[in-house]
């Protein structure tokens, strides 16, 4: 007899109560993709045709986006590729309450067209007093693209050759200032650069000084530069790039320039990332002079940059509410860090994994904070397990978050200062489901 005969109709499988609720989470066509393949796989006597709804089942994924959560146990706080910031429980939260209809931009008592994101933008100036003035667009490279755009298009950007940066993916500064239509005035040299050098570039023709905080690298030796209070003695805007979107001093990082200290010495405009220090959404944000942040606002460049909906809600509710994942994690005491990594190896130990206990370096990167050294612990394991961590069957199958580690004298190592303690069992869990994936092979 034909086993594909008792195969089960596609209507069939569909009503299926975990499929007919996998259809509202991830759409129709996704799912009967799904049951298509376990039909098929049942056809070709690879599986019994009573498993089909539990093949279909278990090859759904448990979302929508194609995004997978991750344990960053890299040691690097601020990894753009892990996507810089976690937000906290409260932006989250904002962001799922903006999703549908909301007050953006209509002020409901009154009946009208409101200021967008004014709630937003009163917690962005609650945050930084020294700012007449604040805007958000949604980068900070977006934030010095409008600045030039509407301030030197066509005129003069004075600026240090030592603060002449990449910003990351191949995209320079000079590139993108100069793509904006204004013209870029080196002074001074890479690794010194005095006040006579930017007086003697500026004139009428000078759209603004900038000053850029070079946040992802260090230069050391024979250095020399302008701060912001001397700039902003040459009679022309100083527009100060912090970069990294420090508000106000951290203790942890006193020469990491922040957002109120450069308006109080003089800046006109500050320019900072949202998804950095600051710990919130990717934006850009930007204080200063009301006048100046006002002609930035109401340029027609500030429209095709403006953050939508969920971003100014993320935004605001990083800024009021409890402290962010990222101001937890720098907050992290050493002895704290080298218990965990004591329980997590002992417990890894006594299933039968090679794991220890291991002292370990942090950073803040993503352009924050370069060569401040955060001391950390870590689990030491085979350096074997790396990829199953990363891309395993438990991941594939959302079982457990993929793990990202990194590699030291042929070992892998999860640092512990950005993963926080409340998932320490579920960093356990990563690893013994990825060791027992490895043993099996």
């Amino acid at each position: 007899m034909d086993g594909r005969r008792f195969v089960p109709r596609t209507d069939t499988v569909l009503a299926d109560p975990r499929l007919a609720a996998a259809i509202e989470r991830l759409g129709r066509a996704r799912v009967k993709e799904a049951v298509a393949g376990a039909q098929q796989q049942a056809r070709s006597g690879q599986i019994s045709p009573d498993a089909v709804a539990d093949v279909a089942v278990a090859g759904l994924p448990g979302a929508a986006t194609s995004l997978l959560p991750v344990l960053n146990a890299t040691g690097v706080l601020l990894h753009t590729n892990l996507g810089r910031a976690p937000l906290s429980a409260a932006a989250v939260a904002a962001m799922a309450a903006a999703a549908g209809y909301t007050d953006l931009e209509f002020d409901l008592e009154v009946g009208t067209r409101g200021r967008r994101g004014r709630g937003a933008l009163a917690a962005l100036a609650a945050a930084v007093p020294a700012a007449e003035a604040v805007h958000v667009v949604n980068n900070n490279a977006a934030a010095l693209v409008l600045a030039a755009t509407a301030l030197a298009a066509g005129r003069e950007i004075v600026v240090s050759r030592g603060e002449m940066i990449e910003i990351g993916d191949g995209f320079r500064l000079p590139e993108l200032m100069e793509s904006t239509g204004a013209r870029i005035r080196e002074v001074g040299t890479t690794n010194r650069t005095a006040l006579a050098d930017y007086a003697r570039a500026c004139g009428p023709d000078t759209g603004f000084v900038l000053k850029v905080h070079p946040s992802n690298f260090r230069v050391e030796g024979f250095t020399a530069q302008v701060g912001v209070a001397e700039l902003a003695t040459l009679g022309v805007p100083v527009l100060a790039d912090i970069g990294s979107g420090l508000l106000g001093r951290h203790p942890l990082l006193p020469d990491e320039p922040d957002a109120g200290s450069w308006l109080q010495a003089g800046a006109a405009l500050v320019t900072a990332s949202g998804d950095k220090l600051l710990g919130g959404p990717q934006a850009g944000l930007i204080f200063g002079q009301a006048a100046l942040v006002r002609r930035l606002a109401r340029h027609p460049l500030a429209r095709a940059l403006r953050v939508d909906k969920t971003t100014a809600a993320a935004l605001e509710a990083t800024l009021t509410g409890p402290p962010v994942p990222l101001i937890r994690a720098l907050a992290e005491d050493e002895p704290s860090l080298a218990r965990r990594a004591r329980q997590l190896a002992s417990r890894l130990a006594a299933a039968g994994l090679d794991a220890r206990p291991a002292v370990s370096t942090a950073v803040v990167g993503g352009g924050g904070a370069p060569g401040v050294p955060l001391p950390s612990a870590a689990v030491s394991l085979p350096a074997g397990l790396a990829a199953a961590l990363r891309a395993g069957q438990p991941v594939r199958s959302g079982q457990f978050p993929a793990v990202v580690g990194r590699t030291e004298g042929g070992r892998l190592l999860l640092d512990l200062r950005a993963v926080p303690p409340g998932q320490d069992d579920v960093l356990a869990g990563a690893v013994l489901a990825a060791g027992d994936r490895a043993l099996c092979r």
